[in-house]
């Protein structure tokens, strides 16, 4: 058995293989751990650092050695990052993976079913069913005008007829307002009055009345 075998199990032709959910969920697992080790290490570093400074002069042969364990602490941590880097490749391939073979899945599944919607239908049945959708329409329509047209009022009616009796009708108004207007010339006017008027005075005598007056006075100043 390989070691790749030992590590991972050895799943054979009967093997049942991991579903892609499966796959990813177990990555990320990883992921999650490798993250906890990266924080870990990170703190180890700090410390180290800090232990490093510390004696400096004073003990180098500490410091010394914190600095060793400084430098393994960031090889594991470099070892770390590049590990989680291909994971996460890994984990974005399969998903896209998965992402494919659900919309595959999906578009097989709409695929057999447009075949069965189509399964009694040609391209002349369409025709023909098209063909009676119009029909249909147009036997509506004609329905609508039918019932639409006023009952009773269709062109059974000649129109020159009907302006005849118009013109007759407005000449019976017109001659009923003649005879009322010729009917306001038989009120009787106001009676002449019995009493003669005063007459005007003769242009003549009043001529000789005033040449009268004036002898009167002309022998009045004598």
């Amino acid at each position: 058995m390989s070691m790749f075998a030992k590590l991972f199990g050895d799943k054979g032709k009967g093997g049942k293989a991991p579903t892609p959910q499966e796959a990813i969920q177990k990555l990320r697992e990883t992921e999650e751990m490798l993250a906890k080790k990266q924080d870990f290490l990170e703190k180890k570093i700090g410390e180290e650092l800090v232990t490093a400074k510390k004696n400096g002069t004073k003990n180098k042969r500490a410091a010394l050695q914190a600095l060793k364990r400084k430098k393994r602490y960031e090889q594991q941590l470099g070892q770390i990052d590049g590990t989680l880097s291909t994971i996460e490749f890994q984990r974005e391939a399969l998903e896209n993976a998965n992402t494919n073979t659900e919309v595959l899945k999906n578009m097989g599944y709409a695929a057999k079913a447009m075949k069965a919607a189509h399964e009694n239908m040609d391209i002349d049945k369409v025709d023909d069913l098209m063909a009676d959708i119009t029909e249909q329409q147009e036997v509506a329509q004609e329905i609508s005008d039918v019932i639409s047209r006023p009952i009773g009022f269709g062109d059974e009616f000649d129109e020159d007829e009907l302006m005849a009796e118009l013109d007759e009708l407005e000449q019976e108004e017109l001659d009923k307002n003649l005879l009322e207007i010729q009917g306001t010339e038989d009120v009787p006017l106001p009676s002449v009055p019995s009493t003669s008027l005063p007459s005007r005075p003769d242009k003549k005598k009043v001529e000789e009345d005033e040449d009268d007056m004036a002898d009167l006075e002309a022998w009045a100043a004598n």
